[in-house]
């Protein structure tokens, strides 16, 4: 759990510090695993098996989030060029 609880906010710190969607997906992936880690630890401790169908689902989440993310930034790279997220505001064109 302990473990679980330190790469959660390393992904936390990450996302809030960088400016890079890429680094910041990887973080979030960070965050997701830290939570796997923890459903497993927990199933593990209470003797269940729901930590692990917990997990299955998580990782479904997690390829669905990176396949929309990526489309999302190679569509805003092929349109703005750039995938800095200061100089990305959708709202203005």
């Amino acid at each position: 759990m302990g473990l679980g609880a330190i790469l959660f906010s390393i992904g936390v710190i990450g996302v809030l510090i960088k400016r890079n969607p890429i680094v910041i997906f990887m973080c979030i992936e960070l965050m997701l695993n830290a939570v796997n880690l923890s459903f497993l630890a927990l199933g593990r401790h209470f003797g269940q098996m729901n930590g692990q169908m917990y997990v299955i689902f998580t990782m479904a989440v997690a390829a669905a989030e990176v396949a929309i993310g990526l489309g999302i930034i190679v569509a805003v790279f092929r349109t703005r060029e750039t995938i800095n997220i200061d100089e990305v505001n959708l709202l203005k064109l």
